[in-house]
């Protein structure tokens, strides 16, 4: 039997109210593409600090992106965005966001919630039965919740490449994990977990009765503008894709995408872990939703409580995340004492990584969010890389210092 193809068509718009919302989210998005970057902030400073870093060899360019809640501060692009053809990185690039999806995932769930749909404290057996009988390692019932998915706390399993090679969706892919012994009992360790985040994806699709790309598109993508945000790049968008590099020996050579992942293959998962591609200008706009407590353009996509919940800790005093001093929220990584590379971040930023150098951070005290989008493949830690941290100290510091006139 051939391989299903997910379907790319856009359905018509569900209600009015979304309709009303897609054209505000337009108007908007459109409002924000007119605005130049606010001529008080040394553009130059920010982009001399990425440039520095191509000029090491470390990427071969980027685009950065600050916005606070109503404007584009700074936007700026440097680099190649294909070394051999000497193509320039333009501010437009499109690129695999990679982990930057957990958020936008997690903001859906938050909705759903809202609407009464799921609660983040129920069983996930509840909207998934393969996971009626889950166990911890000592044989008992496992008790998992959406809470712990949200949370990276859950101890289930992941699915290896070979395993996954046959799925061609999120409904083929749960049994593959949902049977295995979880790794420890819910709620006691924080562990990165890829197969938690596209549980939910699959509980989405659930109780919205619609796929995962067209939940987030209706929900999210089509209401604010985000019109290059999506699991299946059209051949217009892959023309704008950033080619991917890995850095051996001092040297930067093509790295493809992983499998998972490739958009030359039609027929991949639509994975809520990491399966978005994205702008800079695009993921500024969710960034700009959440700055604004779940609002933005007269919209409202969540409400502040919700977005207090995803954006506090929500783990306690387990230790979390990729670099020190943070916590977890549902879908962010909340930074708690900000050092080392968030050191120019408040005590209470949250945001998220992806595996191949893209990061996402927002300052809630500043108010201001910080988006970096590179695409390079073996960062030993690409939350704590040194480009990451030059871009967040250059923002900062541009702002605080603006260029003279």
């Amino acid at each position: 039997m051939p391989a299903r193809r997910p379907t790319r068509q856009r359905p018509a718009l569900r209600t009015p109210l979304l309709l009303s919302a897609l054209i505000g989210g337009m108007l908007g998005c459109m409002e924000t593409a007119r605005r130049q970057p606010e001529p008080s902030v040394d553009q130059a400073r920010i982009s001399a600090a990425m440039q520095q870093a191509v000029q090491r060899h470390e990427v071969a360019g980027a685009v950065t992106l600050v916005v606070d809640p109503d404007r584009i501060l700074h936007l700026s692009a440097v680099g190649d965005s294909d070394l051999a053809a000497a193509t320039p990185m333009h501010s437009d690039a499109l690129f695999w966001i990679a982990s930057m999806t957990k958020p936008i995932t997690a903001s859906v769930v938050m909705m759903l919630q809202e609407e009464g749909k799921l609660s983040v404290d129920e069983p996930v057996a509840k909207y998934i039965p393969e996971f009626a009988d889950v166990k911890t390692p000592d044989g008992r019932p496992g008790n998992l919740t959406l809470r712990h998915l949200l949370t990276h706390t859950s101890g289930l399993s992941e699915v290896s490449a070979d395993e996954g090679r046959n799925a061609h969706s999120l409904a083929e892919l749960i049994p593959l994990f949902a049977h295995k012994p979880l790794q420890f009992v819910p709620g006691s360790k924080w562990q990165y977990c890829q197969t938690g985040l596209n549980t939910l994806g699959r509980i989405i699709e659930v109780v919205s009765g619609h796929s995962l790309p067209d939940e987030l598109r209706d929900r999210l993508f089509a209401p604010l503008g985000m019109v290059d945000t999506t699991f299946y790049p059209t051949p217009e968008q892959l023309q704008r894709l950033a080619k991917s590099y890995q850095v051996s020996n001092g040297q930067l050579s093509l790295h493809p995408l992983p499998l998972p992942f490739d958009p030359a293959i039609p027929n991949r998962v639509p994975l809520a872990n990491g399966g978005l591609f994205s702008t800079a200008r695009d993921y500024g706009r969710f960034c700009q939703m959440i700055l604004h407590q779940g609002m933005l353009d007269g919209h409202r996509y969540l409400t502040p409580s919700s977005v207090a919940q995803m954006t506090q800790v929500q783990t306690g005093d387990l230790a979390t995340g990729f670099t020190p001093g943070n916590g977890w929220g549902f879908g962010w990584c909340v930074i708690r004492q900000p050092q080392g590379v968030s050191a120019a971040l408040s005590p209470g930023s949250f945001g998220h990584g992806g595996a191949y150098g893209t990061q996402a951070w927002i300052d809630p005290v500043a108010k201001r969010a910080y988006i970096l989008l590179v695409q390079r493949s073996n960062f030993p830690n690409s939350d704590g890389s040194d480009i990451r941290r030059d871009f967040q100290d250059a923002a900062v510091a541009a702002l605080a210092h603006p260029a003279a006139h």
